[in-house]
């Protein structure tokens, strides 16, 4: 297993500059942002340290001997929009990004992309697969033709009143996942699979290690606490940020032996980065950096 960073926690940084710190912190990999060059839509989003709009041979060649120089893979491309968005416009675009960042993995020689199916928050899960039936063979064959895999993460992206009352990735559940892959059964399409989604959603985080353990193309360690005297007052009805904050690795609920245990039972020899959302953590570029070295030391006694 190899031990990564997901590199959206460092989006004031260039290129270079988050290849540099990961390497003097002893990181192996790292899921490199590759949104459009633009403004954010949300926290965490927006940010670009692999531009695909732009990707020429000197630029690979580039990436290439930089990365190679301080001893730092690519784990995956990362880029999370909302390709079933009912705006065919922001949909056309989503995806047609999606394709870019396939076509640059490619290029690059790096076997996976990390992204969301999409939503349409005002429709329930069955309309919702009716457009995943429409957009989401085309990508997922798109991306079979490159020889690179497609690593859904399992976030519900609903946390605030306007991700109400579906959120905006369909992704969310094993029974979902089930159906996903049964519609379109591709060894190029999986998980990037983090385990403070089910967590906070009150589901069991270690089971479906073993059920889709074919399907974990990627991991993100991240961790989540669910604060139980505010769900006590407000109920799973509300929306998630009102009872459960996103935290760093050994400071949230996830216990991160079991999980990774889970994980070296199914012989998974994969990438497994660590993605700091924690605010208590954000006050300065300085402080961001702890929270990233602090995730590494504790996740550091279960991965060698």
């Amino acid at each position: 297993m190899k031990l990564g960073l997901v590199s959206a926690i460092l989006a004031g940084l260039s290129f270079e500059e988050v290849v540099d710190f990961a390497a003097e912190k002893g990181f192996s990999c790292l899921e490199m942002m590759c949104w459009p060059v633009g403004k954010a839509e949300r926290r965490y989003a927006g940010v670009t340290h692999i531009d695909v709009s732009d990707i020429s041979e000197d630029k690979i060649s580039y990436i290439h001997n930089y990365m190679k120089q301080k001893g730092v893979e690519i784990s995956a491309l990362g880029y999370y929009p909302n390709p079933l968005d009912p705006d065919k416009e922001k949909s056309d675009f989503y995806v047609a990004h999606i394709k870019k960042m396939i076509v640059a993995a490619q290029k690059l020689g790096v076997k996976t992309v990390c992204t969301f199916i999409g939503r349409d928050k005002s429709k329930n899960v069955d309309e919702n697969f009716e457009k995943f039936r429409e957009i989401w063979p085309p990508i997922i064959q798109f991306a079979e033709e490159h020889d690179v895999k497609v690593a859904i993460e399992n976030c519900a992206m609903y946390f605030t009143n306007d991700e109400w009352p579906g959120g905006v990735n369909l992704a969310s559940t094993p029974a979902i996942w089930r159906r996903m892959f049964q519609e379109i059964p591709s060894d190029y399409f999986g998980l990037n699979y983090d385990p403070s989604h089910p967590l906070w959603m009150q589901m069991d985080y270690i089971k479906p290690i073993y059920e889709f353990k074919d399907k974990l193309f990627h991991i993100h360690i991240k961790d989540a606490k669910v604060y139980q005297d505010k769900l006590d007052e407000v109920g799973i009805m509300a929306t998630p940020l009102e009872f459960h904050s996103p935290k760093l690795p050994g400071l949230g609920d996830v216990d991160w032996g079991k999980f990774i245990s889970a994980l070296t039972d199914i012989r998974y020899k994969g990438y497994a980065c660590i993605e700091v959302e924690d605010k208590s953590f954000e006050d300065s570029l300085e402080d961001i950096k702890d929270s990233v070295v602090l995730s590494k030391r504790h996740i550091d006694q279960f991965i060698i």
